[in-house]
């Protein structure tokens, strides 16, 4: 039985751990917005490029995907909702475990004051509804290492 021990050489042990490993697993986006029209036409859009969606109806919707989702690498979010809002949902995940979540907020307000709260609260970017998709989608592919 020792004698079939050295069928493989390491490299070839090596090659055949890879090949057989299953595929990582792609990040996910959460997209989170009360209006079902635009949280739907935003995913479909990223999903259309090939990035993976998750979406949410409220922050709190939000937090429990954020709990159960592990594989959720950025959260794109609007502002205005109830009865949470989305800069507390955004102050939220910054005191949590999930503090480092990449965050994009896509608001229909172009109030200057929400919009330099979200961005000391670290969020990547702030865009004003319809956001620029091209520049939505070329920053959710630097951020998540998606080529």
């Amino acid at each position: 039985m020792a004698e079939h021990d050295d069928i493989l050489s390491d490299a070839e042990r090596e090659a055949l751990a890879l090949v057989s490993a299953p595929p990582p697993q792609l990040p996910v986006v959460l997209v989170v917005d009360d209006d079902i029209l635009s949280r739907r036409a935003l995913a479909w859009y990223l999903n259309r490029k090939g990035i993976r969606c998750i979406s949410a109806s409220s922050a709190l919707a939000a937090l429990r995907a954020l709990r159960r989702e592990p594989r959720i690498g950025m959260m794109i979010t609007d502002l205005r909702m109830g009865p949470v809002d989305g800069l507390e949902l955004i102050k939220q995940i910054r005191s949590s475990v999930r503090a480092d979540l990449p965050i994009v907020v896509v608001s229909g307000e172009s109030q200057v004051p929400e919009a330099v709260k979200a961005m000391h609260l670290g969020v990547l970017d702030f865009m004003v509804k319809p956001p620029d998709l091209d520049k939505l989608l070329r920053l959710v592919r630097k951020e998540l290492r998606i080529e």
